[in-house]
């Protein structure tokens, strides 16, 4: 099963708030050992609430799971040579500095691939290792607001928005675990490690796949139109009595149908709406005429009328919604960790193969600096080197 499939690789795990946690996350959810390297204050993914659970943010929880925590001040050298002896039986390490600052450390990637020419090192930055922005730190909002994201997001005239889930992020730390398991891939033929350059922007740009080559291809910047698809109609939310909901008929005779539905057979041989790409031109016109009918009944008939007659649909769901949703509640998606400090802590689980992911115990987040001694002694530390660490407060264990 996915969950065992990185059983016996070890990861070393420098990275904060939510880009290279969620890569590290994933490489624990199928089996690596991740060793989460903080500072001794903690990362800052702790602070980021509210929700939280005990001292820390419910964002540390959500993307921390299945991990040992290691406390180390890097700026003390005696850190730093720890960090060098674990890099010996290590197989990745990840790491989410401005670029340049695991260098002056001695950590940078010329130094520990010196060491252990088969490590794969991946840096999570928010511009690239290299180029005029390199040296800029940047968070998801920056990279949604830089990367041309948040030009599609929001309605016409509106303030400017972003997507308020760190989707930049997120799909950052997808890429980066994607990496480093092609990477893995690629070293059991040559036994070579390398050097990850993944950048914020890179993947922010990979979202916009759709929307970036249609103006790479035509030079028409987008315009801002809420639920809508730029490319198809109607493929966008629409008002009903109670609430709203997602209708996309758009694709083949499903727009024939849905006018059939609606009591209006005269809509399918309009020349304003006869094609999908003549509606994107008159969509106005279609969502007035479309709303002045969904208005008139709850969600909850729209749903049951679209969906006898094969028609995409969804309500626009809260998380209030999710946890009644009963696809979800099947998949096995949102878990539990048993966490013996804080109980029963839920979080989204490992999404590939869901069920049979959630049949295997998620282990929670660590506490700051929880596994610094366990793990030190399995890298063959003794514990007068460790109890000498702990004096010298380079290494730091809860009380």
């Amino acid at each position: 099963m996915l969950r065992k499939a990185l059983d016996g690789l070890t990861v070393l795990d420098f990275t904060q708030i939510a880009a290279g946690p969620t890569a590290t996350m994933l490489m624990a959810d199928m089996g690596a050992r991740v060793i989460k390297v903080e500072p001794h204050e903690g990362e800052l993914g702790r602070t980021l609430g509210p929700a939280w659970v005990g001292d820390d943010s419910a964002l540390y929880h959500g993307f921390n799971r299945g991990k040992q925590g290691i406390s180390l001040d890097l700026k003390h050298p005696d850190s730093v040579a720890v960090v060098r002896r674990l890099v010996l039986q290590a197989d990745v390490l990840v790491e989410s500095m401005r670029p340049g600052v695991m260098a002056r450390l001695g950590l940078g990637y010329e130094a520990l691939s010196a060491l252990k020419p088969d490590l794969i090192y991946c840096s999570i930055s928010a511009y690239g290792q290299q180029g005029p922005y390199a040296d800029r730190a940047g968070v998801d909002g920056i990279l949604q607001a830089d990367s041309g994201l948040m030009s599609l997001i929001g309605t016409p005239g509106a303030a400017p928005s972003k997507v308020q889930a760190p989707v930049v992020d997120v799909v950052t730390g997808y890429m980066a675990c994607m990496a480093v398991l092609a990477k893995l891939h690629a070293r059991t033929r040559d036994g070579q490690g390398g050097h990850l350059d993944v950048s914020l922007m890179n993947s922010a740009l990979s979202l916009q796949q759709a929307s970036l080559s249609s103006y790479l291809c035509d030079g028409k910047l987008p315009t801002r139109i809420g639920s809508a698809a730029p490319y198809s109609a109607p493929n966008e939310a629409f008002e009903a009595a109670d609430g709203w909901l997602m209708v996309a008929a758009y694709n083949g005779n499903r727009w024939a149908v849905l006018c059939g539905v609606l009591g209006h057979p005269e809509w399918i041989d309009d020349p304003r709406f006869v094609s999908s790409a003549q509606r994107v031109v008159n969509r106005t016109a279609m969502v007035e005429a479309l709303t002045e009918v969904f208005r008139t009944q709850p969600v909850s008939h729209w749903l049951k009328v679209l969906y006898d007659a094969d028609i995409l649909c969804s309500k626009v769901a809260d998380y209030s919604d999710l946890l009644r949703h009963p696809q979800i509640a099947d998949n096995g998606m949102l878990v539990q960790l048993s966490d013996p400090r804080h109980g029963a802590v839920r979080v989204p689980g490992f999404p590939v193969n869901s069920r049979e992911a959630a049949q295997t115990p998620y282990a929670p987040a660590p506490a700051k600096g929880e596994h610094s001694r366990s793990v030190l002694r399995d890298f063959a530390f003794s514990d007068v080197e460790i109890e000498a660490l702990l004096a010298k407060d380079a290494l730091r264990c809860p009380a």
